[in-house]
């Protein structure tokens, strides 16, 4: 028997990333497709990183509601985007992501998390990374203006955020533990980089330097955590702060993206 999904109660409440995440019914413009496009490859490497909390008791019932809210807010944005879509190559990169989001939420939601669907989980997930960034770049060419770059850049933090947690989640599962670490690592270096492009951007604001503040700092618990895995392996301690850490440091790279996407240049 499937494990119950709350969908409908999980679209109302949105991520639990402010009003911004659920403010708009459909895409307002290119610089809002940007920014829900870029979120979809978030969501992807959220709802694995849930899963794979679930499976080894962590922050279990945080988990399953940012499980259940991921999925919904991927299915709700996935019609958005299709349906915004301004050329047919768009339209198909998103009716590929249907695709190959029905296999990836089948496996999320078919059967009680274990560490057997959890390896299938991570390798799925893949492809909806893949197919939602391929969109994310096509709505941010089809803008051609710098902010859409920006849009871009900072919507992508977000996922890096996610998929760092998910594969030191993964890591402490020894799921191809060395692959996992080198993904985080790769991240990493993304990460840090990219904050220095989003503040350094002519584009930036005062209020969007506020809140890069806040992110280093919470980069910084966040990086720590990351880094105890490497030298004293991994406790149910250990797994709650980086879970916890890498959500309140998504919820700071939303905002960035959200005022980012608000710049009408």
């Amino acid at each position: 028997m499937k494990r119950r999904v709350f969908i409908a109660s999980a679209a109302a409440a949105g991520m639990g990333l402010g009003a911004a995440t659920v403010a708009h019914a459909q895409v307002a413009d290119l610089n809002d497709a940007i920014n829900k496009a870029g979120r979809q490859r978030m969501l992807s490497q959220r709802a694995s990183k849930a899963y794979l909390a679930l499976v080894q008791k962590v922050e279990s019932r945080n988990a399953q509601q940012v499980l259940d809210r991921s999925i919904a807010l991927f299915e709700r944005q996935l019609g958005e985007l299709k349906a915004f879509a301004p050329s047919p190559a768009i339209r198909a990169t998103y009716e590929s992501l249907e695709t190959a989001w029905g296999a990836f939420r089948n496996e999320l939601t078919d059967a009680a998390p274990s560490k057997e669907e959890a390896a299938r989980v991570v390798k799925l997930d893949t492809a909806v990374l893949a197919l939602a960034n391929q969109g994310t770049g096509q709505y941010e060419a089809a803008s051609g203006k710098p902010v859409g770059k920006l849009v871009n850049i900072a919507g992508r933090q977000r996922m890096l955020s996610q998929r760092m947690a998910k594969f030191y989640l993964a890591t402490a599962m020894q799921i191809d533990p060395a692959a996992s670490t080198a993904e985080i690592g790769k991240s990493r270096t993304e990460f840090v980089s990219a904050l220095e492009v989003l503040r350094n951007a002519p584009e930036a604001t005062a209020q969007i330097r506020q809140e890069l503040v806040l992110a280093d700092a919470q980069w910084l618990f966040f990086n720590r955590g990351l880094q105890r895995l490497e030298g004293a392996g991994a406790s149910p301690a250990l797994m709650s702060d980086v879970f916890v850490s890498s959500e309140n440091l998504l919820a700071i790279m939303d905002r960035v993206t959200g005022l980012y996407s608000e710049i009408k240049t």
